[in-house]
């Protein structure tokens, strides 16, 4: 199990930043780059669970400033 723990940053507004995600995830042409700034503001977390996130397939909280979420299974974030 890994918890992730995204702090925001003075550039980078983390729920504001997620939450972006999910609303533009919905449009597929849109889904690479939206990836691609989201990772790049956050590389600790690897692609495939940024995905899961963004696809509300993977649940996350909001705690002040930051996004916390949960992954279960030790093959989500190989």
């Amino acid at each position: 199990m890994a918890v992730y723990h995204l702090q925001s940053s003075l550039n980078v507004c983390a729920p504001q930043t997620i939450a972006w995600g999910v609303n533009g995830f919905h449009f597929e042409e849109d889904r690479q780059h939206l990836m691609d700034i989201i990772a790049a503001d956050f590389p600790s977390v690897p692609r495939v669970v940024l995905e899961r996130v963004l696809s509300r397939k993977l649940d996350y909280r909001v705690e002040g400033q930051s996004v916390i979420f949960t992954v279960e299974d030790e093959n989500e974030h190989a």
